[in-house]
């Protein structure tokens, strides 16, 4: 790619966004941007890490884009009547999506590693990203979330970076379809699940995105998973699974509250490792992230050793504060599959649960509906306590067909004590309230950065109880 180029982003502070223009601009393009939320002071920090890098800022109005030389990449969610759209058109700039712009970044790369599934490409992602520099392998990451391994003061949203070594890794997205753009020489595939698209469209995306790697690394422990790997070539095959047969397997687990130990089992081989992140499906996390290292290279040991010195990411299982005996996290879980997994995680030590599960848009509640309500069921043990404030809302025509008020509808049938407060501060305050010592708070939901200020925030109510 020519990164002389001139690019405007739109939306430049989402979590998709931020690290493309990071990479862009540590690359030599011209990068400027807009956001609607610009003037949001609680997002002050993060625009102004941009402006330190060069990039220019305007509202969302048009106003940044004057030329035929900028491409205008945006995402398939802004419509055309947003004004910098209207601007694009007035003055002939060429358009692409975030994706398009992304993929044509990683398909240039000389090893693109990209990782799919479900659940977990984030962390996975940021696994990946600190072997490989850890080994010496000085990669290129684009992340949707912050990797804590690489926060400094002068880059506090350390969700890309731009390295000189071959690697490109990627989180790569099914939910628009867009997976189906890389050609990736190691593929990673985690898991699949009900989320944004049906299983069968899954299926699809995901064999295809495995097919079109030299290297597939698959969750064999994954039923899903499972199933599309028996389709690919042992050839290219590298299987992982948590306590079950794989070409990387993990045994005698041994969780603590916020960190868990396993034996890595390869080759006949067994090596004790500690994550300093919970959960078994960390394990698993680690077990793709190790995977994708060896199919990239590194030596197996050095993988393993080195993915102990992972710190994690922002609003992964993240120990916001603690206050009069009770503890705030902040989790991006949003579907079944990762609410769950933290609600197991959590359920491994005592102490009552109270969450805040901030839905990430009405058509997911649709689509997920009946499994979410599922999950909820299963996971809650006697004693949580349940509450959802209305979906987040980012503006456009959204058809509204099942809401808060629906799920949490179908949990009182089965007598689950769970509550629908649409404003999610009375939400917050509701559950402030009903704490005691012990309990611990858990704040949910993706596409929304103010929900870590929201956890901050319960933490000082808290202080003042």
């Amino acid at each position: 790619m020519d990164h002389g180029k001139s690019f405007f982003l739109v939306g430049i502070g989402g979590s998709g966004m931020l690290p493309l223009a990071t990479i862009l601009a540590r690359r030599g393009a011209a990068v400027a941007g807009s956001d609607r939320a610009l003037d949001n002071p609680a997002l002050g920090p993060k625009f102004a890490a941009l402006r330190r890098q060069g990039i220019a800022l305007f509202p969302q109005d048009g106003s940044g884009i004057t030329s035929a030389d900028q491409t205008v990449v945006a995402s398939a969610a802004v419509e055309a009547t947003v004004a910098d759209m209207v601007a694009a058109d007035r003055v002939g700039a060429p358009r692409m999506t975030r994706p398009q712009l992304l993929a044509e970044l990683f398909n240039a790369s000389p090893l693109g590693i990209g990782v799919a599934g479900t659940s977990g490409k984030s962390t996975v992602t940021g696994m990946i990203a600190w072997i490989l520099h850890a080994t010496g392998r000085d990669p290129t990451v684009m992340n949707g979330a912050v990797m804590k391994n690489f926060v400094r003061s002068d880059a506090p949203f350390a969700s890309a970076l731009v390295g000189e070594g071959d690697a490109f890794v990627s989180e790569v997205d099914e939910s628009d379809g867009s997976i189906a753009f890389y050609r990736p020489r190691v593929a990673v595939l985690n898991n699949v699940s009900l989320d944004h698209k049906t299983l069968e469209e899954l299926r699809t995306l995901f064999g295809g995105f495995a097919d079109r790697a030299q290297t597939a690394v698959v969750n064999v422990g994954d039923a899903e998973s499972a199933a599309l790997a028996a389709a690919i070539p042992p050839a290219k095959l590298l299987s992982f699974a948590v306590e079950a047969p794989a070409d990387l397997s993990a045994e005698a687990l041994a969780p603590e509250p916020f960190g868990i130990a396993f034996d890595l089992v390869a080759d006949g081989s067994r090596r004790r490792v500690r994550l300093g992140v919970p959960g078994r499906h960390n394990v698993a996390n680690a077990l793709a992230a190790i995977g994708a290292a060896v199919a990239a290279g590194v030596d197996r040991d050095e993988a393993a050793a080195a993915i102990e010195g992972f710190a994690g990411l922002k609003r992964r299982f993240e120990l916001v504060g603690e206050a009069n005996g009770v503890a705030v996290l902040d989790d991006f879980g949003h579907n079944p599959d990762k609410i769950g997994a933290t609600l197991d995680t959590l359920h491994d030590f005592p102490g009552r649960l109270l969450l805040l599960f901030q839905p990430h848009g009405y058509g997911p509640l649709k689509v997920m509906r009946r499994e979410l309500v599922a999950m909820f069921l299963g996971k809650l043990a006697p004693g949580d306590r349940l509450v959802l404030p209305d979906p987040v809302y980012q503006g456009g025509t959204v058809a509204r067909e099942v809401t808060s008020a629906d799920i949490i509808a179908d949990l009182a049938v089965a007598g689950i004590d769970a509550r629908h407060i649409p404003d999610r501060y009375a939400a917050a305050a509701h559950l402030v309230a009903e704490a005691n010592p012990g309990d611990r708070i858990v704040i949910m939901g993706a596409r929304d950065d103010t929900l870590s200020l929201l956890a901050a925030d319960m933490v000082a109510w808290l202080g003042k109880v």
